[in-house]
């Protein structure tokens, strides 16, 4: 079997969006993109709410054990879906400049 390199350009644009938006304005922001992908009635990220909008999000080519494996990274009580706060938390976890700011540090434990 051939291993494959694939290099992945990632910008992280969450340090820049909590410059300009304020710490405030940024956790809203956070809380919108978790409305976007939860399910209404559950109030949580499904995997069925996180694959029918992904689709909307261009990423339909996502196969269910990477959308299983999303969910599951994030997922700190175990219950298979991500409520509002452990969506928040992944999104920090994910943004290497928020995660090693000490400045970001302060506010992630003010407001979530």
């Amino acid at each position: 079997m051939e291993v494959v390199d694939i290099a992945v350009d990632f910008e992280d644009y969450f340090p820049s969006m909590v410059e300009s938006m304020g710490a405030e304005g940024f956790i809203m922001e956070l809380c919108n993109g978790f409305r976007l992908l939860m399910d209404v009635e559950r109030g949580l990220i499904t995997f069925e709410s996180l694959k029918r909008n992904s689709v909307v999000l261009g990423l339909n080519e996502l196969r269910d054990d990477e959308i299983v494996g999303m969910l599951s990274e994030g997922d700190l009580d175990g219950d298979g879906a991500l409520n509002q706060v452990e969506f928040c938390i992944l999104m920090f976890r994910l943004s290497p400049g928020l995660m090693y700011n000490n400045a970001s540090k302060h506010w992630v434990d003010e407001y979530i």
